[in-house]
């Protein structure tokens, strides 16, 4: 929470250096076999990107899910492929993205069919097919590649890997004089977002993934950090549904995303616990998001401690006012978005002041911190994504200054 000042964080994705990805690229390449070389990188680079987050003014610093990206040979996006490294039961010889059958489907005729059949992308279909346009094809990078398959049971095998992930951070935190920081993990309806030839139900197969994420998410909790939960599927699978459902029955196939994840968070302090909304967050047109006000009270029903949300970009950005009629739950914070990845202009210190004094003024300054829309790694260069958030940083100062 905070107190005195406003905090800031980020949502999780940072810019990998290109000592970091000159080094992974060389372990796939044949360049060399120096395992050892290459984890020594990885650690310094997450020192530094922790020091730099300190250096611009982040209070609530992450480890840019650097580990996760650089661990594999095809880069999907690290927020949600590097599960496919830490579950059981998957064969990586599966379809491609756009390729991928209906995932799942549930009471109320409601029926998630593919990536291509977004009805975003259809409704903009020359423009996504236009490698000029700016409008990326949605479901992150990787598009042409093959994605995994679940053939067998799913069990959680990245033990070892979510080890060096927390010990690499615990050394950068130290190295900065941090106390805590946040780490990223995958929710289980996301991580089931795989093409499922063993469990009887779709359903099934989230629960599985649920059963198997909490072994990563304890982990993560145990070691003193801060766990974020990505799931975007909780608000994105909206506009993969074709035709468009009524809000309420999106609500009741939603719900039983949520308690799959509840359970996979069972028995963790909530408070250490938070939890990031998004739709999508690829640069397209979002015509057909899911407004705020129809998702707001499911994304209240995870047990999070702190909700995050994009809130800056031009498509979200006036749904602010949902908070006048919804009531924060008593100890819990909102951690907005209030800059943006989905453009290269950088926020005004004082748009960010008027973005975070907007919030405050509904729910309280110690129930605010400043935040991003979505990961900046891989979306805007790195000067510009490191620019953003000193602005975020300068503007928190100011709001915080106006609400003393």
């Amino acid at each position: 929470m905070s107190r005195n000042q406003i905090l800031t964080s980020h949502a999780g994705s940072l810019p990998r250096p290109d000592e970091l990805i000159a080094a992974n690229r060389a372990r796939f390449i044949g360049e060399t076999d120096d395992e050892a070389t290459f984890q020594a990188v990885l650690r310094q680079s997450v020192i530094d990107v922790v020091d730099r987050q300190k250096t611009a003014g982040i209070t609530v610093p992450g480890d840019g899910e650097f580990g996760k990206a650089m661990g594999q040979k095809v880069n999907y996006g690290a927020w949600w492929s590097y599960s496919f490294n830490r579950l059981g039961g998957l064969d990586p010889d599966g379809p491609k993205l756009f390729d991928m059958p209906a995932v799942r489907s549930s009471p109320g005729n409601v029926q998630l069919t593919s990536f291509a059949d977004r009805r975003d992308r259809q409704r903009f279909a020359a423009a996504y097919g236009d490698p000029t346009s700016g409008a990326s094809p949605g479901g992150g990078s990787g598009g042409g590649n093959t994605w995994p398959r679940c053939v067998g049971p799913i069990t959680y095998t990245g033990h070892d890997a979510i080890a060096a992930d927390i010990a690499n951070f615990r050394a950068a935190l130290d190295s900065a004089g941090q106390a805590t920081g946040f780490m990223t993990s995958v929710g289980p309806a996301s991580a089931a977002r795989v093409a499922n030839e063993f469990y009887k139900t779709d359903e099934e197969f989230v629960w599985a993934c649920a059963e198997a994420m909490h072994h990563e998410y304890k982990a993560i909790i145990d070691a003193g950090l801060i766990l974020q939960i990505d799931d975007p599927s909780i608000a994105e699978s909206w506009d993969q549904i074709n035709p468009e459902p009524s809000v309420a029955d999106y609500q009741r196939y939603t719900m039983h995303s949520v308690e799959a994840l509840n359970h996979a968070l069972r028995g963790l302090p909530t408070e250490r616990i938070r939890f990031h909304l998004c739709w999508g967050s690829w640069h397209g047109p979002h015509t057909t998001d899911i407004a705020m006000r129809d998702i707001v009270e499911v994304m209240l029903a995870i047990n999070a401690g702190g909700y995050t949300f994009e809130a800056a970009n031009a498509r979200h950005e006036h749904e602010w006012t949902v908070w006048n009629d919804v009531k924060l739950p008593d100890g819990k914070v909102i951690i907005p978005g209030i800059v943006s990845h989905a453009t290269n202009v950088v926020e005004h210190p004082d748009l960010v002041a008027q973005r975070i004094v907007r919030f405050a003024n509904i729910v309280g300054p110690d129930n605010v911190i400043a935040s991003t829309d979505c990961g900046l790694g891989g979306r805007i260069h790195p000067d510009i994504a490191w620019a953003k958030l000193e602005a975020l940083a300068e503007g928190a100062r100011l709001a915080s200054q106006q609400l003393s």
